[in-house]
Parts: C-alpha cells; sequence; structure tokens
C-alpha cells in the first residue's frame, strides 16, 4: 500500500508539471492576453524548474524568449519588455540582473523589423521613464542594466526631458534634463561608478570633466570607457590617453588609437613599438617561426628578432636568421669582435679599484646609468638576503651588480630607493629596455 501510495503521488506531481509545462508553452505561444507579470511569474518558473545548470537554462530560456516576442505582445514587444522590467525587481533581486539582461538582449533582432518600428519610437519614452525611476532608486536595477537600456533603446536627451518634463519640449526643458542628469553623473563619480558615468556623459552630451577624470579611469583599469570619453571628448585626450598608454607600455591600445584616429603624424614610432613588443612576446613563449613571419618583410625588425635571439643565448637562431636574411654585419656592429673573445672577459686579476664603483647616490647612478648606456654587452648580477623560512616571501633584491668590459658598478638598490624612487626607477628603465645593450645574466 505505502509503494501505491508513492506512485499515486508521484503520478500527481508529474501530471502539475506537465500541466504547468503546457500552461507556459501554450502562454508563450501566443501574448495577446498574457500580462507582463504573468510572463515573468512563468519565466522564473521555467527557470526554477529546470533541470540544466545555470547558463546552459538562460540560453534555452533567451530562445524561448525571442520567439514568444514574436507571438503579438501587447501593445507591441518593446514596450512589453519595458513592462516587464518594472516587474523583476518584485521576483527577488537573486536573479534579478541575469533576467534582465536575457529580456533585453532578446529584443536585439527586432529593431530592423518593420513592422514594430511604431512600437519602438513609443517605447523609449516609457524605456526612459524607466532609466529616470533607476536613477532615483525607485526601481532597484543594477547599473549596468542601466548602460544597455540607454544602448538598446537608443535614448536621447529629448526623451529624457520628456519623461522629466511630462510637456511640449523647448530649450529650458532640454537644458533642465540635462541638468538633472549631470547631478547623477557626479554622484557616480563620487561612487566611482565610472561606466555608468561616462554612459550618461557621452550620450547625453555632458561636460564636467577634465584630465583628471581620464587619470582615474586608467588608474582604475576603466580602459574602454577611458576610450568612449576620449573620444567625445575630442583630439587633445585622444592624444593624453594614447600617451598614459604609451607610460604604462600598453603598446597594443596605444597602437590601436593612433589607426582610429589617423594619428600616426602626432606618434610615428608607435606602430613600430608594438611590434617589437609582440616580437618579444613570441620569442619569450619560444615561437621563433612565427615572430620570423611577422618580421619578414622588415629589414629593422628581423635585426631586432637576432638581438632577441642573442639575448636568449640561442645562437643557432641567430647564425640561422642572419644567414637566411644576410644580417651578419648587423651582428658584428652589436657584439665587436673583441668583447666575444673568450681571452678578453673581465678578469679579477686586471681590475684595478677604481674601476669598481660603489653606487649609493643619485648622483653617481646618473653618471654610471650614462656610461652603462654607452655599452654593447654588459653582465648583471643580483643579491638579496636569503630567507629560510619556507612558505614565506622571498625578501626583495637589495644590490644589482652591472659590469662590462672595463668597469664594474654595484648599486646599493635599498638606498637609491630611499632617495629617489623615481629616479632609481627611470635609469634602470632606461638600461634594461634598450635594444642597444645586451645583457647576460
Amino acid at each position: 500500500m505505502g509503494r501505491l501510495k508513492a506512485r499515486a503521488r508521484e503520478a500527481s506531481e508529474s501530471n502539475q508539471k506537465n500541466e504547468h509545462r503546457s500552461i507556459c508553452l501554450h502562454s508563450f505561444s501566443d501574448l495577446s492576453h498574457v500580462s507582463a507579470a504573468t510572463f515573468m511569474y512563468l519565466l522564473k518558473d521555467c527557470y526554477f524548474y529546470g533541470t540544466h545548470k545555470a547558463t546552459a537554462k538562460f540560453r534555452i530560456l533567451q530562445q524561448q524568449v525571442k520567439r514568444a516576442l514574436n507571438n503579438a505582445p501587447q501593445p507591441g514587444p518593446f514596450t512589453y519588455i519595458v513592462q516587464c522590467m518594472y516587474i523583476i525587481p518584485l521576483l527577488g533581486q537573486s536573479h534579478a540582473e541575469g533576467f534582465s539582461h536575457m529580456l533585453i538582449s532578446s529584443l536585439r533582432h527586432l529593431k530592423s523589423v518593420e513592422s514594430v518600428q511604431k512600437d519602438f519610437i513609443d517605447a523609449k519614452c516609457l524605456a526612459a521613464r524607466l532609466v529616470l525611476d533607476i536613477l532615483a532608486s525607485v526601481v532597484p536595477h543594477e547599473e549596468r542594466i542601466l548602460v544597455k537600456l540607454l544602448e538598446t533603446f537608443d535614448i536621447e536627451l529629448k526623451d529624457m526631458a520628456h519623461a522629466f518634463c511630462g510637456s511640449e519640449l523647448g530649450d529650458e526643458d532640454l537644458a533642465a534634463a540635462r541638468e538633472h542628469l549631470k547631478q547623477h553623473v557626479q554622484y557616480f563619480m563620487k561612487s566611482e561608478s565610472y561606466v555608468s558615468a561616462v554612459a550618461l556623459m557621452t550620450r547625453f552630451s555632458i561636460q564636467c570633466c577634465d584630465e583628471s577624470f581620464l587619470i582615474k579611469l586608467i588608474g582604475s583599469k576603466q580602459y574602454k570607457a577611458a576610450e568612449e570619453w576620449a573620444a567625445f571628448m575630442g583630439k587633445e585626450m585622444i592624444i593624453l590617453i594614447i600617451q598614459k598608454y604609451l607610460d604604462v607600455k600598453m603598446l597594443k591600445s596605444a597602437n590601436e588609437l593612433v589607426k582610429q584616429y589617423d594619428l600616426a603624424e602626432e606618434f610615428p614610432d608607435v606602430n613600430y613599438l608594438y611590434k617589437e613588443s609582440s616580437l618579444k612576446k613570441l620569442a619569450e613563449k619560444g615561437c621563433w617561426d612565427v615572430a620570423e613571419v611577422r618580421a619578414k618583410k622588415d629589414t629593422k625588425l628581423m635585426e631586432y628578432l637576432v638581438y632577441l635571439a642573442m639575448e636568449a643565448g640561442y645562437m643557432e637562431k641567430v647564425d640561422e636568421l642572419c644567414e637566411r636574411y644576410s644580417l651578419e654585419g648587423y651582428v658584428n656592429s652589436l657584439v665587436p669582435e673583441e668583447v666575444m673573445c673568450q681571452s678578453d672577459y673581465l678578469e679579477l686579476k686586471k681590475l684595478i679599484l677604481e674601476e669598481i664603483v660603489w653606487v649609493d647616490e643619485i648622483n653617481g647612478l646618473l653618471s654610471a646609468t650614462s656610461y652603462i648606456e654607452a655599452c654593447k654587452i654588459i653582465g648583471v648580477d643580483c643579491e638579496w638576503k636569503p630567507n629560510y623560512e619556507k612558505g614565506s616571501r622571498p625578501n626583495k633584491v637589495a644590490i644589482i651588480q652591472i659590469a662590462s668590459d672595463k668597469k664594474a658598478f654595484i648599486f646599493d638598490l635599498i638606498k637609491l630607493y630611499e632617495d629617489d624612487p623615481k629616479a632609481l626607477d627611470c635609469c634602470f628603465r632606461r638600461i634594461m629596455c634598450s635594444s642597444n645593450i645586451l645583457k647576460l645574466g
């Protein structure tokens, strides 16, 4: 008897699920009499009763929503989705953002459909009203949803003014709407919600920042937002962001902006520096053949590839490239024969005291840097206090020794860093990043 009851209960639950599934399918196949609230309730239940993992369930439901929006939602698909966006926060915050992204992205394929263009235009005002409600925290949606609404519905300042003022629009209404939005921009900036701030500024032509804002964007790694804002502000700000990218060695991003805005005249070396950087990354990964293909049409790049092979101690590749591209002269100019000669390396017996220089002050650092920059080849060695405790972090480098074939410098990094960290960083960048010096370690 117990087994029969259990089976009967399972059959009853199965029938209820099948009945619920059939109700959902029927509702999605004809939205003409299904309210936005009912649609969202059924959509939520479809998600929770689904047996797949979350990502797969969202994908399947998105396809269902795309098909359902072609089944006569009233008064039209765009207005219907805006109504749904008001309902979503009432279903709970745990999946609100996911459902919001799903619904808004489902509208993309409808923007080019002629039959729903009137509804799209009518829905813009309602969407603008929703944006104002989100900004005022009346309807709790994430800021990313705010940005997607602005983009999907192509909301303009006149739409915001109409939603804000609710009357025939004049210049004063547009100015009032812009001023209202400007206050929200300032709030977003204070709360470091830079993406939302940039979205409002660029879309509604709000100018309330200087170059310090660009530096904040780059500092917080909001590179896409920084580029959008720089483009909005004009050529001067685009040049500034390219320069900032170069300062932090973001050569790929800098090169893309130079190409996009045709600034090769202002930055003639960026493209070559980017190619050099790409070759170096390939060489570090051991992809020498790929690097060779990339450098084939440019003699200067091929010479740089030979230099990288020398620096890596890959002399077989050096000989191979020199023979194939007739670059023996370049190798001879890079490393003079007497330096390569084994009998003429720096010997301790020949070294006199004056040729060993202790560097622990800034003037000595600058003088040593100038000397080293004139060398073709140097040896580098580092010293630091050992750490015998297992699992603990290693100590920082305390001393760096750099020697040419004539002179040796010993740099007290701790003292130099205490005196002037910027000067120390600048000098060692000049030495370590120079492609004219072969560094051996």
